[in-house]
């Protein structure tokens, strides 16, 4: 145990709603949040991030905009498990790809193994070049940062029992 807890958006700001996740950890540096807790926006550095989670955390909580097939502004919460490095074939992520599943390859590949690891997603509408979030993207900013928040608060119930 780490007692470490990294919140982690991703995104590029250039591509419209795929800047969700950096749009929510901008929000949430505002609150306060509890002792251990890191809030960091990654932006497209996920070579970065998967470095940065070498050094362990309890608690992983990846903030990305995520096609999922939903209607746009839907925000899920996922958990994940670091692949086993041994299933990884060809390629473990090319620099600029920050899907959550590449960022997890890369880590595996690199022998990170985060404690719980969980993915706030939010379904995009518009990932073409140009900046600023589409409305229903905009719209769902208040909701990830009330539902991180609760992931947050949680975790810290969980660590005092």
């Amino acid at each position: 145990m780490t007692g470490r807890t990294l919140v982690a958006g991703v995104g590029n700001v250039f591509l419209r709603d795929d800047a969700f996740g950096c749009e929510v950890v901008r929000l949430l540096a505002t609150h306060p949040v509890p002792d251990g807790v890191q809030v960091r926006d990654f932006g497209i550095r996920g070579v970065h991030l998967a470095y940065d989670l070498l050094d362990g955390c309890d608690l992983f909580v990846l903030v990305d905009a995520a096609p999922r097939g939903e209607p746009p502004g839907t925000v899920t919460v996922l958990e994940v498990q670091v692949p086993d490095p041994a299933s990884l074939t060809g390629p473990v992520m090319d620099a600029h790809d920050l899907t959550p599943d590449a960022i997890f390859a890369l880590l595996a590949s690199l022998g990170g193994r985060p404690g719980r690891s969980l993915v706030v997603a939010c379904e995009p509408a518009d990932v073409s070049a140009g900046m600023g979030l589409s409305e229903p993207v905009r719209q769902a900013l208040p909701h990830a940062v009330r539902t991180v928040q609760e992931i947050l608060e949680i975790a810290a119930r969980d660590s005092d029992v």
